[in-house]
């Protein structure tokens, strides 16, 4: 039997999944772990990893867009063959760098409940039609939840187009605030409500968590007016300082308030820390 901890926190009859950033379950695991992510298919895990397109149309999962912060290549991985990836390590634990036929392969033997998160980091006009065939060859006979975010509303649209199959969200944070600074939280539930009926049609809503806490404090519940409109949120990045050691006070008052908004998934890089953290306070 996998280990089911850190995946799920219950809280008034709202179930909240605990996803894992980069594909990393703690903060101590290697980044982008195969290992990892082959264990977390077993549980039944949410899931995230980032994907880079290669010259070549496929994609390596690296956050980055040159090769020297993560592994041991250097240059655009734009310009790189997945010849000239293939013997590249990555720097945090000296092993192959993951590519999209690696992933392909691996969806295969997914727990059901299982959901992958591919975000894209690059825009459409990087990526191109050549990107997107290659997503729709590997990815058309895969079963398992895959959902597909990017920032770039052209690139989700053209998901949509090729690969109706595949569960598609995005990322509208930095526009939002960026219109918060410009016309306050009016100017962004206006934009938000768009993003939500737009063409993209997204299941899943990814919204920085510091965001969501000072839009309630001024009067604007953003998780409700996406479960409004019938989408999902993902709250991104909260992890502990002190895994060990749990919540200190302020990261309490800042979790207990987000979960009181009922997200429908928190983005962490401690997920079984975070569980453990927070059955330890409600215990009292």
């Amino acid at each position: 039997m996998s280990d089911a901890r850190g995946l799920q926190i219950m809280f008034k009859n709202h179930t909240t999944l605990l996803k894992w950033h980069r594909l990393r379950r703690r903060m101590a695991d290697p980044l982008f772990s195969a290992e990892v992510m082959a264990e977390g298919f077993k549980a039944g895990a949410s899931m995230e990893l980032d994907l880079r397109v290669r010259a070549d149309g496929g994609f390596v999962v690296l956050h980055d867009k040159d090769l020297e912060g993560e592994t041991s290549g250097h240059g655009i991985i734009a310009q790189k063959s997945l010849a000239e990836l293939r013997g590249l390590r990555m720097k945090d634990g000296d092993r192959p760098i993951l590519t999209s036929e690696d992933l392909a392969a691996m969806l295969q033997s997914a727990h059901p409940d299982a959901l992958l998160q591919f975000d894209m980091k690059d825009d459409y006009e990087a990526i191109g039609e050549k990107g997107i065939a290659h997503l729709a060859e590997h990815l058309q006979r895969i079963s398992a939840s895959v959902i597909v975010s990017a920032g770039s509303q052209e690139l989700i649209l053209a998901v949509k187009e090729k690969l109706p199959h595949l569960r598609r969200g995005i990322d509208p944070s930095d526009k939002l605030g960026n219109i918060c600074k410009a016309g306050g939280w009016n100017a962004v539930e206006k934009e938000l409500l768009a993003d939500l009926r737009g063409p993209t049609e997204p299941e899943t809503i990814y919204l920085y968590w510091p965001m969501l806490l000072d839009a309630a404090k001024a009067g604007l519940d953003m998780i409700a007016v996406c479960h409004s409109e019938g989408k999902r949120v993902d709250a991104w990045t909260f992890t502990l300082k002190d895994p060990d050691g749990g919540f200190n006070d302020t990261e309490w008052a800042n979790f207990s308030a987000l979960m009181a908004l009922k997200p429908d998934q928190i983005t962490t890089d401690e997920a079984p820390a975070t569980e453990r953290a927070w059955l330890r306070r409600m215990a009292g």
